[in-house]
């Protein structure tokens, strides 16, 4: 039985969350505390699989009690529980919490979010994804230029310039950059000359991802790999991105939205370096049974590129909707969606992309089955099915007339 720890200074929040989770007892073993000292005490005594935590309590407030279990207790998920008003600072002030809830919370929404943080979490732990990373000889790390400039937005005097000098030091990055930026990618109505005008325009969200995502396949630029054809998985890559986030635009979501389209494939990336053999026995296998690469790999590896990727990602620390979405982006029935979400735009952005499984992997092997109108009416999706069709069509035109 998983074990679950809440957290809050308000004796009536702590009650009320009792009375309302009662009919889950059978299903998870709770413990309810009013101090973050208290949380700590009991995580000593036994750690908990999550903890929930408001963050206004005296003495030990949530981020620290949060920037304590992350330090000590890595493998709890971490779930911030706080008042509305205040939840945009706290997702900036904490990153070591792994979802953000805001009050008033139903019992429902609140049990979904614990049960998808607990499957993935599973799902990241099983053996056969835990052998497959132990025979890798090196995992990647986290691009340097990503990690650069997570340090300097830190800085409350950074200034656009101060993120353009940083991207623009690397000339092949820049290029690249604003090579994306200026295809149709982003259909941005002028053409953007320079890594300044790109963070300006776009924001310094979007150049951060797409420098991680052009940094990353760079590393393996050139490599030779018996399969697949990484140049074409690459293009799939933008060309998923590119539809799920003209659905998400406009959304809170947009930019996590962008960063699981670019990197939604990474481990194959990791898999045609690192275990060439399987892989190519895996394309084998889907193409003569006609079935999906994921299905195949889970067979012949033990995990699937989609778990393997979510596992580097969740390493490196990324948001925990992208690491979610990149985990089961070919498997979205796996949890349970009740609202527009990561997960969602991708899941429908990578029906609507328009690719050839078949020219990346080998004769054969077939492509994903869509999800259909009904998914997106499902996920209370900002657009419907038809408008999200043409947005994607006209995405994928006028990038065939940029190349």
């Amino acid at each position: 039985m998983k074990r679950i720890l809440f957290v809050d200074d308000e004796l009536p929040i702590l009650e009320g969350l009792r009375a309302r989770l009662h009919k889950l007892h059978t299903k998870w073993s709770m413990m309810f505390v009013d101090s973050g000292a208290a949380a700590v005490e009991r995580m000593q005594e036994s750690p908990y699989d999550v903890i929930v935590s408001d963050m206004r309590m005296p003495g030990m407030d949530g981020a620290r009690l949060l920037e304590i279990v992350s330090g000590r207790w890595p493998q709890t998920i971490r779930v911030v529980l706080s008042g509305y008003a205040e939840l945009q600072q706290t997702i900036r002030l904490v990153p070591f919490a792994h979802q953000y809830l805001s009050k008033p919370c139903q019992p429902q929404q609140l049990e979904n979010v614990i049960d998808r943080c607990l499957l993935l979490h599973d799902l990241l732990n099983q053996p056969g994804l835990r052998s497959l990373v132990g025979r890798i000889r090196a995992l990647p790390t986290l691009p340097r230029i990503y990690t650069a400039l997570q340090g300097i937005v830190k800085d409350d005097n950074v200034t656009l310039a101060d993120v353009a000098k940083l991207v623009a030091a690397d000339s092949a990055l820049a290029a690249r950059v604003l090579q994306i930026v200026n295809s149709s990618f982003f259909r941005l109505a002028r053409r953007i000359s320079n890594i300044e005008q790109a963070v300006s325009y776009l924001g310094f969200q979007s150049i951060r991802n797409l420098a991680m995502s052009v940094e990353i396949f760079s590393r393996w630029a050139g490599r030779k790999s018996a399969a697949p054809d990484l140049e074409k998985l690459q293009q799939h890559v933008h060309a998923v991105a590119a539809a799920a986030n003209c659905i998400a635009t406009k959304t809170p979501i947009s930019d996590d939205t962008l960063l699981a389209g670019l990197l939604h494939d990474i481990g194959y990336w990791v898999l045609a370096q690192e275990c060439p053999e399987e892989l190519t026995r895996a394309m084998q296998l889907a193409g003569a049974e006609a079935i999906p690469m994921h299905v195949a790999e889970t067979r012949i590896i033990g995990a699937s590129h989609a778990e393997i990727g979510a596992y580097l990602l969740g390493i490196w620390g990324l948001p925990y909707p992208v690491v979610e979405a990149v985990a089961h982006h070919h498997q979205p029935e796996r949890v349970t969606q009740t609202e527009f979400d990561v997960l969602a735009a991708l899941v429908i952005g990578h029906s609507l992309a328009a690719t050839d499984d078949a020219s990346v992997f080998g004769a054969g092997v077939p492509p994903d089955p869509k999800v259909d109108a009904r998914y997106v009416r499902a996920v209370k999706a900002p657009i419907d099915w038809e408008e999200a069709t043409r947005r994607v069509a006209a995405t994928t035109e006028a990038e065939e007339m940029d190349a």
